[in-house]
């Protein structure tokens, strides 16, 4: 690919063609217009979401705040159970990150037509779930002025991290993620920033005229632009692979029961993927209906997330499976205990909301008139990230209580404290992503131009069919 011009592109495929067809959309134009009109003036419900978004904000802070002042005490941790609500919560947001670099990156590089409307939006949720999982290590170790420490810079005390420290890995593979995404993110709004600076006025306009780093929309642009983006495209799909890896192996490097296990890395990293996907099916349908943008994400862009959310579905109820069978086929009773305690211990109900959520109700997801129903759809996205982060406390949780010597058996229960943190990191990603609504384009102008069929093609064919 030598350029990315949309005027030089080759004919569109009938499959590409077919990928976004609206009657509304006549016009090229009519995607600038369409998509530039979000970045107006706000609406009463948006400001009314936007400021239930910054009263969370505000929870969220307040209960760290609490939390510094107090201690770590406030919480729920204790002896058995040093890993709570805020890993759990964590290893959630890292996952949720996933789906943007797999749509943005990996689709782009197997050419997938139906990603074009709906990869920015997914892009700006990586940048915002690793912005808020970014937050939770810091909040977990407690004395938050020491995590410092956790940063490998060169001292005159000749002091290093403790590079055997699941914290340490953390850091690395939360800060490349976030630095790749970022990046990735930023690179591919250029083009639609240029845009939106061309009818700005005021600040905005001045804003956007610094941000779109002087784009015309020349070819030597076009060129140096595709060059850099399928670099970094080719960069970012690794990461998704390696750094949900590298979260799993907090876990399964560690001998706790239901933790060693060789399947956590490809079971971390198609949850992570199946609740990524899921989140952006609860953003992207209040989204379509609250701009009108009905014709741009289409059911056909529904019908390709919810095959996707099923195929990871499946693939996390096998992990599950595996995992109660090699627990059973091992012969190892502490394992075989473990795993039963998560069927009908203390946690029962946390593990069958998990195994419902994440198992059963995706199966819906087999049938075509439930993939095109977008209420359906919305109703299962969320039933599906309940599920991911019930997985994430069924194994943080469930595991560290009932370990090898019953003397050191205990419960866990999250302080007010934790959920309230909980709660208002849903808020924090909120609170950027109603910013990036108001700041950014929030779908592709320039890409969806590309799959778009033009008026003169359209005018062709109806010719020929006549």
């Amino acid at each position: 690919m030598t350029t990315l011009n949309p005027a030089e592109r080759p004919p569109l495929t009938p499959t590409e063609r077919g990928a976004l067809t609206h009657p509304d959309v006549e016009r090229l134009s009519d995607v600038n217009r369409d998509v530039l009109a979000i970045l107006g003036r706000p609406g009463k419900g948006w400001w009314l979401l936007f400021a239930l978004a910054v009263a969370g904000v505000g929870v969220f802070f307040g209960a760290w705040f609490w939390q510094i002042y107090r201690g770590i005490g406030v919480s729920g941790l204790n002896g058995p159970v040093g890993w709570g609500v805020y890993i759990t919560t964590f290893v959630f947001w890292v996952g949720i990150a996933h789906s943007g670099t797999l749509i943005s990156a990996i689709l782009f590089l197997f050419r997938a037509p139906w990603r074009q409307a709906v990869y920015r939006l997914a892009e700006a949720m990586t940048v915002f779930a690793v912005m808020t999982a970014g937050i939770f290590p810091l909040i977990h170790v407690g004395r938050v002025w020491h995590a410092y420490w956790l940063v490998p810079y060169p001292n005159s005390r000749f002091l290093w991290p403790n590079f055997k420290s699941p914290l340490v890995w953390d850091v690395f593979a939360v800060t490349t993620y976030f630095t790749v995404s970022a990046v990735f993110f930023y690179l591919g709004t250029v083009p639609d920033i240029a845009a939106a600076r061309d009818q700005a006025k005021g600040l905005r306009k001045k804003l956007y005229n610094v941000i779109s780093l002087g784009w015309r929309g020349t070819d030597a642009q076009w060129h140096h632009f595709g060059k850099a983006y399928i670099f970094l495209a080719a960069l970012a799909t690794p990461l998704v692979l390696s750094v949900h890896s590298v979260v799993s192996w907090d876990f399964a490097m560690s001998i706790v029961p239901g933790w060693h296990a060789t399947i956590f890395a490809p079971y971390f990293v198609a949850g992570a993927i199946f609740s990524g996907v899921g989140m952006v099916i609860t953003l992207a349908v209040p989204m379509r209906k609250a701009f009108g943008l009905e014709a741009y994400f289409t059911t056909k862009h529904f019908d390709a997330l919810a095959k996707l959310c099923l195929l990871t579905s499946l693939i996390v109820l096998y992990a599950y499976l595996s995992e109660f069978f090699m627990a059973w086929y091992s012969g190892e009773e502490i394992e075989r205990t473990a795993f039963w305690n998560r069927l009908f211990g203390d946690y029962w109900w946390a593990t069958w909301t998990m195994l419902t959520c994440n198992g059963l109700v995706p199966i819906m997801l087999w049938f075509k008139r439930v993939r095109h129903s977008i209420p359906a759809l919305f109703v299962i996205s969320i039933f599906i990230n309940i599920g991911m982060w019930f997985e994430r406390y069924v194994i943080v949780v469930t595991s560290l209580h009932h370990e090898y010597e019953p003397w050191a058996w205990g419960i866990y229960r999250p302080s007010i404290t934790e959920m309230s943190i909980m709660v208002g990191s849903f808020a924090w990603f909120s609170f950027w992503f109603l910013l990036f609504t108001r700041l950014l384009p929030p779908v592709a102008i320039a890409e969806l131009k590309e799959v778009l069929p033009p008026p003169m093609r359209k005018s062709a064919t109806h010719q020929e069919a006549h």
